[in-house]
């Protein structure tokens, strides 16, 4: 249907009952958060160029710096400064990044790397010698403390975002299948600090109503209600756009300048999940803009940086755990009757199927007894899952909880049939009952850990773990998995969702 034949919905006259829909406790969380780090950033750096005065000074007193007439106290304070203030230019503060993805850290790290590039410069230009030790500590100091601070601060919002203390309602424009699906996505995601509070359709006429589902307590509203009166219903501190069509450009034009100061956020969504931020692209055209989505790069997981990534990362990884190896196949042995190596075939890269390693963490016999142990699946589709399963040894069980059992797989990377990251290593069972789409996991090797790992381990579904893996195919990208790797070693020393 044409704009024109649809009814213009009003979202004029009111805006006091914005103002007043706005949830005080979010927006005062929000404010005690951006203070709380505008105060850690500079207590870390101060920290950071005291502590690099007094590795290079020791107690005495520090002597001025050559070619610029002030002592290094004076130096630190000037840096501290800069440091800080170019955080804020590089809006690293912003309510729009912090708590969400890595783009915070990024925008600190690109930060702390420029600071120390027009310190480089400026040095160079006035032949300012300040010591390379001072500066070697300082810059890789603050920089950890401050990515440390941020990552503090986050655990904190994101545990109060759980118990719903900072968290600020949504109003949903648009139709009901999209906000039920938008309510679930933040029901799941708590941390993302949003819960759906009502439903407005500008252009139906229904009266008030109820989403399907778990999400039956969320009221939808239609043009009867006007936009303010929809926005006080529900509450909403933000309106999310998901279907511009039941607006037009016109209303959706309108409604900007009805929220315009009124504190209340304006999102648009592209309806699009489990796409990454760095494939989507606002391009202007011709004054309208556009949301361009590029493709998927999971060819580049084929290329020389991704091969080198992995053969590199599993031989220094199999040299430092060298005595973790060696003590966990001492255990086996002495534990239980067996092989230490347990290998079993999967199906990696295009399908072609090759033997997977592990350490041995069950009893000889354990492919004997999966029969009489069916009936007592926990897991849904094709997998076994069972959290006290009988045929797990007592290493068996140790090693399982902290994913030792996975180490030999280093030498599947080593030998090009696996990767450090990628999706889930595949039956030849569950291959069989592949769909086209979830064939896509198959365009790029198995890894040791991926999404799947960090997300849950045995605790997914069968259908959530295969969601992730094809999110990290369409995904993919290095940093990616150097964020899944970080990722990995905290859910590893946690020991949850492993049986």
């Amino acid at each position: 249907m044409p704009e024109a034949a649809l009814p213009r919905a009003d979202v004029s006259h009111r805006s006091i009952q914005v103002v007043e829909s706005k949830p005080a406790d979010a927006v005062e969380w929000r404010r005690r958060h951006a203070r709380a780090l505008l105060v850690g950033d500079l207590i870390v750096l101060g920290v950071a160029l005291g502590t690099a005065q007094v590795v290079r000074f020791g107690s005495a007193t520090a002597p001025q710096v050559d070619g610029l007439g002030a002592t290094y106290p004076a130096l630190g304070l000037v840096l501290a400064a800069v440091w800080w203030a170019s955080l804020q230019v590089h809006q690293s503060r912003s309510p729009l990044v912090v708590g969400h993805g890595p783009e915070e850290y990024r925008r600190v790290i690109v930060a702390t790397f420029r600071v120390f590039a027009v310190m480089a410069m400026v040095s160079l230009a006035l032949q300012i010698e300040a010591s390379r030790i001072y500066l070697a500590t300082a810059f890789p100091l603050g920089l950890a403390g401050l990515l440390l601070e941020r990552k503090l601060a986050r655990v904190g919002l994101h545990r109060a975002r759980t118990h719903g203390a900072a968290s600020t309602k949504v109003l949903v424009v648009g139709g009901p299948r999209s906000a039920t699906q938008l309510a679930h996505w933040f029901s799941k995601h708590p941390t993302a600090g949003y819960a759906v509070g009502g439903v407005w359709i500008p252009d139906a006429q229904a009266p008030v109503a109820r989403l399907d589902g778990s999400a039956a307590h969320i009221p939808v509203m239609s043009a009867s209600l006007d936009f303010t009166e929809a926005l006080t219903v529900s509450g909403a501190g933000a309106v999310v756009v998901t279907d511009t069509e039941h607006l037009g450009h016109e209303s959706l034009r309108d409604l900007m300048w009805q929220l315009e100061g009124t504190g209340v956020e304006l999102m648009i969504s592209p309806n699009v999940l489990d796409v990454s931020s760095a494939r989507l692209h606002l391009n202007d055209v011709s004054g309208m803009p556009m949301l361009h989505l590029r493709e998927p790069q999971y060819a580049g997981a084929d290329r020389f940086m991704k091969r080198a990534f992995d053969f590199l990362g599993a031989a220094a990884l199999l040299v430092l755990l060298a005595p973790v190896l060696l003590v966990t196949a001492l255990a086996i042995k002495l534990d239980s009757a067996g092989p230490v190596f347990y290998r079993q075939e999967r199906i990696g890269r295009h399908r072609a199927p090759f033997r997977m390693t592990k350490f041995r963490s069950m009893a000889v016999d354990a492919e004997q007894r999966l029969d009489g142990l069916r009936t007592l699946n926990e897991s849904d589709a094709v997998l076994f899952k069972m959290r006290h399963d009988p045929r797990v040894t007592r290493v068996g069980r140790f090693i399982r909880r902290y994913s030792i059992d996975e180490l030999p797989q280093l030498l599947d990377v080593l030998r090009g049939e696996m990767s450090l990251v990628g999706p889930r290593p595949s039956l030849a069972s569950e291959v069989e009952q592949y769909s086209s789409q979830m064939g896509r996991r198959m365009y790029v090797r198995p890894g040791m850990t991926g999404l799947w790992q960090v997300s849950g381990r045995s605790d997914l579904s069968f259908d959530e773990a295969e969601r992730l893996d094809l999110a990290y195919v369409d995904n993919w990208s290095i940093t990616g998995d150097l964020m899944i790797i970080l990722r990995t070693a905290r859910a590893v020393t946690r020991g949850q969702g492993a049986y």
